[in-house]
């Protein structure tokens, strides 16, 4: 039976998203893997195109074809990472776990994912500084039925977006910025006043229609974002 691209392009996505080639990767040769599915080389290349404009895979003349350390969509959307951020400004970063429970998924969030009930979420709390100044407050929720190596995964040196970031590509993204009022556990970690006027970004990423996780980015007070196309 004829091999279809469409099989060995899932086929190379599954094992990228298993971990099996991580970030930075060099994937075998197109000869190799011709040769491993018993296929054309021709439908191979024509497989790793379309990872390559899914954002997955990155292709070179004469150097191969790795798997990109920051999956994107087509439409090139990079997910920030604080820790880079911080740094470009000329700062000290600092990272700390706040908080960590596995959970039943919420209503809230059930809904707004798509998700099914009786599932469980990782949900974490954490704090990033910037020369030893609060500068973002992050309320993580992980789906461990996409995820489930996040339940053991080590947050304590390093955040969840990096690690996210680093384990899984994605392929939608939903994403909305707002003001807040400070409150609660917010207020207290920001430093800021009960009511004090914040910035905050809110993220959920899917790969292949399965959610991943959605994250709440609140600001230190006066926070001001910039972007650049």
């Amino acid at each position: 039976m004829k091999t279809a691209f469409r099989d060995v392009k899932d086929d190379i996505r599954r094992r990228i998203v298993q971990g099996v080639w991580g970030a930075g990767d060099l994937l075998p040769s197109e000869v190799a893997l011709a040769e491993e599915f018993q296929c054309a080389r021709a439908t191979v290349n024509r497989a790793m195109r379309e990872l390559a404009e899914e954002g997955l895979v990155e292709r070179k003349r004469k150097a191969g074809t790795r798997v990109l350390a920051s999956p994107v969509r087509q439409a090139r959307f990079n997910i920030p990472i604080v820790r880079n951020e911080i740094e470009s400004r000329g700062a000290i970063y600092r990272y700390a776990l706040v908080s960590r429970e596995v959970i039943p998924t919420p209503d809230w969030l059930r809904a707004r994912l798509g998700l099914e009930q009786g599932g469980q979420l990782l949900h974490l709390t954490c704090m990033h500084y910037a020369d030893s100044s609060p500068y973002q407050f992050e309320d993580r929720w992980i789906n461990l039925a996409a995820l489930p190596q996040a339940a053991e995964a080590d947050f304590t040196a390093t955040g969840p977006n990096e690690w996210l970031i680093a384990e899984v590509p994605y392929s939608d993204a939903e994403i909305s910025f707002s003001a807040m009022t400070a409150e609660g556990e917010v207020a207290q970690h920001l430093g800021c006043a009960l009511g004090d006027p914040l910035f905050l970004a809110e993220r959920s990423t899917w790969f292949e229609e399965r959610a991943i996780t959605h994250v709440r980015l609140a600001f230190h007070r006066g926070y001001r974002m910039t972007t650049r196309y």
